[in-house]
């Protein structure tokens, strides 16, 4: 396995396994890789002859009173894994190589699409993710992008500015993986204290009275989402962001939840901030 530092360096070994008729996957990741990324780079070797993770900590996505500094890295950790999971390449550049000083081009959807959910408090988070995702589309090429269905409002944007923008790249959503008792992989898992994150179980706990309630034929947006937030709402630790019920393409919200739709949460547990969701 190749670590690239510099976009030509990724460029000159991608221009050699196009030349060889090779197809190629990409990963982007943030690092501090857990089972969630770990299964979309199996995934990735299992659908391509060649795959590079990117491990970039996106500083265009971070408000500058969010936890861009703080965000947990471990790149020897994560060069190992991405080794022993089959990953040919891994892109671990400087902020410096992927943004000049003087960085003044971003992507962007102006829809409502990146202004819901995560959006309403996160509201330049879905500018740098477009901008870096774009970024590294142009620098690897790949045929096929893999991305979490835990970052759903993220999937789906990626797959909207694809359209938009005419990428000849496939995306592939790849499931949710999570602790034994039920908690959604997360690398801000590890900002959690013990009594956290028991806590922080009300969110999966919150998703499976969801999936129960639509799966006996709920459709009230009013009120599955009421039950969700009083079980979220029950646990002391817990302070939701936002509970909502959109469609699974637009983002928009529904009043009337239908089969493909998204239910999604951020829920803060102390200072960090959780996210889940399910497809009805």
């Amino acid at each position: 396995m190749t670590v690239a530092t510099k976009i030509s360096e990724v460029r000159s070994a991608i221009k050699q396994w196009k030349a060889d008729g090779l197809t190629v996957g990409l990963v982007p990741t943030m690092g501090y890789l857990h089972e969630g990324h770990g299964s979309l780079i199996s995934t990735a070797v299992k659908q391509c002859d060649r795959v590079v993770v990117s491990v970039f900590v996106n500083p265009t996505q971070f408000a500058p009173n969010e936890d861009l500094e703080a965000y947990p890295r471990d790149f020897e950790r994560d060069k190992a894994l991405c080794e022993k999971l089959g990953a040919d390449l891994v892109f671990h550049p400087e902020v410096s190589e992927m943004y000049t000083e003087d960085a003044s081009t971003y992507v962007e959807i102006l829809s409502d699409m990146p202004k819901q959910l995560c959006g309403k408090t996160r509201p330049i988070h879905f500018r740098g993710v477009c901008t870096v995702v774009s970024k590294l589309f142009n620098i690897v090429q790949p045929d096929k992008a893999f991305f979490g269905e835990k970052d759903a409002q993220q999937l789906a944007i990626i797959r909207k500015m694809v359209i938009d923008m005419s990428y000849g790249i496939e995306i592939v959503g790849c499931p949710i993986i999570r602790e034994a008792d039920g908690l959604a992989k997360s690398s801000r898992n590890t900002y959690l204290n013990a009594e956290e994150r028991r806590a922080a179980l009300c969110l999966s706990k919150a998703v499976k009275l969801g999936r129960e309630l639509t799966a006996g034929g709920e459709t009230s947006s009013e009120i599955i989402l009421s039950q969700m937030k009083a079980l979220i709402e029950s646990e002391p630790l817990a302070r939701i962001d936002y509970v909502e019920a959109v469609d699974g393409i637009t983002m928009n919200p529904v009043e009337q939840v239908k089969s493909g739709d998204l239910i999604a949460m951020a829920v803060y547990i102390g200072k960090t901030r959780l996210i889940d969701n399910f497809t009805v």
